[in-house]
């Protein structure tokens, strides 16, 4: 008898877009599953989508705004646009919302709009 499997695949809850621009040119990056927690970020067995993360030595990890780093994770790269699954500790490829409208209040976590420019000058967001 083969081992079956159910999956649900859906498009999560993507209220946190304030439009549709930059979706279709959303980047793919790789995401660092070893710096995320399960019981934190995923708990359902999927990162949401509005996740924000930032990018550290080429992979993308959890957004710190405490970080006081101008080059780490207190770098706002974006926001996580689908929901990924997370299977094991292997890495995810990711698609990436780096420019359009976000509406702070929708995000899947609590997120504070970074004050300083350089906090937040890998997007091109809109906050709403």
């Amino acid at each position: 008898m083969p081992r079956l499997t159910t999956e649900t695949f859906g498009g999560g809850d993507q209220s946190w877009l304030g439009s549709t621009h930059g979706v279709a040119d959303a980047r793919t990056e790789v995401l660092d599953v070893s710096t995320l927690t399960p019981t934190t970020h995923y708990p359902d067995g999927y990162v949401p989508s509005g996740t924000p993360v930032a990018k550290v030595a080429g992979r993308l990890v959890p957004y710190d705004p405490d970080d006081g780093t101008t080059d780490g994770a207190g770098v706002l790269a974006g926001f996580v646009l689908t929901d990924q699954k997370v299977v094991g500790d292997g890495d995810l490829a990711v698609p990436v919302l780096d420019h359009g409208r976000v509406v702070v209040a929708n995000l899947p976590v609590p997120f504070a709009v970074p004050e300083a420019a350089d906090k937040r000058a890998a997007v091109t967001v809109v906050f709403v």
